[in-house]
């Protein structure tokens, strides 16, 4: 997760046909991914199902590669807002490309710092450089529109990355599931609601930045579709549901300001010290609650907490029983996915309809357009399959997280440290 400024959209998945895809971005179906471009000829089977941590479905693309034309300029939005990009997204997509064929002079990597100007001007520079497609995390609806419209005044596609640009009839969006996302989150709300026996739950929801990220939106639609059984967002105090949960406030934090979510939670808190159950979008509000909750000498696996981005501190809340669970989105999926999309586009074919699988939509009454998207699977990460998904894949290194915990801990988790 990241904090941006951006207006509020949501994002659905709906699946497109193919035959709509093309022509939501102006090119033809190639159906199952057999079509051509004189040479050019995108791997048989290609889908978003295709790729894992060996990262041998890239080299697939060597042919295509080869094929095809100009610069591949990839922008990342910053590095104080998540250790992600500078962690995981800039070498996996380093390694997609050249696992595919790149060499070191087809592809561009930069980051934008967090400033507007900056992903801007990188995605200017990038186009005077010869690219042809454009990858970027947009920091902003304004700036994600701007890079847009200036990359097709120049004939280049653009691939939106992890965040959806709701603009111009060039873009795929490349991403996992949001509205997927906040579903886990609700379904695993559930399931630790009940397990910690939890008796009449007054639950607090901590939102993210929605009034920021567009993908904040879509995990608060998921989880309470599930919860509450309504997409609407935020919701009001007083709700109840089938299973006895009464909502005793909803409260969106703005920026995703971690800090800003500890003090939203300590208030409410305070005022309703009947809260036993809440739900917040992400690791790092999740751990501002549970930092609250220990200041106030609340035990492990007494009031429930969630989130998502499968972090080394929510790793820790998890098996140390302050948190139920956590959403892990394995980035080298998305890296590889990205590639792929931006190697087809760049040999001058239409990406298939098993990779791009769905559509992202912006709400009703909200300007934009839908774009068609390859929306990946998350998955829920609890102390029970931890050591087979975020450690098997040392996306969490076991070393760490059992120092942090205490070998004990990891042992009965299944994790050696």
């Amino acid at each position: 997760m990241r904090s941006i400024r951006i207006s509020r959209f949501a994002q659905a998945g709906a699946v497109l046909g193919v035959a709509a895809v093309a022509a939501a971005c102006g090119g033809n179906s190639n159906g199952g991914g057999s079509s051509s471009s004189g040479s050019a000829t995108i791997p048989s089977g290609v889908s978003v199902s295709s790729f894992d941590n060996t990262f041998s479905e890239m080299s697939k693309f060597t042919s295509l590669t080869s094929a095809g034309r100009g610069l591949v300029g990839v922008i990342l939005p910053d590095t104080t807002s998540s250790t992600r990009y500078v962690d995981f997204d800039a070498p996996y997509l380093t390694k997609a490309f050249q696992t595919a064929g790149y060499s070191s002079s087809d592809f561009k990597i930069d980051n934008a710092q967090g400033s507007d100007a900056t992903e801007l001007s990188d995605a200017q520079s990038d186009i005077t450089l010869g690219a042809s497609v454009l990858v970027f995390d947009p920091l902003d609806s304004t700036v994600g529109s701007q890079i847009q419209q200036y990359a097709a005044s120049h004939g280049v596609a653009v691939v939106s990355y992890d965040r959806a640009t709701f603009t111009g009839s060039n873009t795929y969006y490349v991403s996992f599931n949001n509205m997927q996302v906040g579903k886990l989150i609700g379904q695993g709300f559930q399931q630790c609601v009940s397990s910690w026996n939890i008796s009449s739950p007054h639950v607090f929801e901590l939102d993210g930045g929605e009034d920021t990220d567009p993908n904040a939106v879509s995990f608060a639609q998921g989880y309470n579709s599930v919860i509450w059984g309504t997409t609407n967002t935020p919701l009001s105090a007083g709700m109840t549901n089938s299973s006895g949960y009464t909502l005793v406030g909803d409260q969106i934090t703005p920026g995703w300001v971690n800090a800003q979510g500890q003090t939203i939670f300590q208030q409410q808190y305070t005022a309703h010290p009947d809260i036993n159950a809440t739900v917040e979008a992400n690791d790092g509000l999740a751990n501002a609650v549970v930092t609250d909750l220990k200041n106030a000498g609340v035990g492990p696996k007494k009031v429930p907490t969630t989130g998502q981005d499968a972090t080394l501190q929510g790793m820790e809340n998890i098996l140390n029983g302050y948190q139920c669970g956590s959403v892990y989105k394995p980035i080298y999926l998305e890296a590889q996915d990205a590639v792929a999309v931006a190697t087809i586009l760049r040999a001058g074919l239409t990406p298939p309809s098993a990779l791009v699988n769905s559509t992202t939509t912006p709400p009703h009454g909200v300007s934009g357009n839908p774009q068609p998207a390859s929306l990946l699977t998350p998955t829920w990460v609890t102390a029970q399959n931890m050591n087979d998904t975020v450690i098997k894949d040392q996306f969490v290194s076991a070393t760490t997280l059992c120092n942090a915990v205490g070998a004990s801990v990891c042992s009965a988790a299944g994790i050696s440290g």
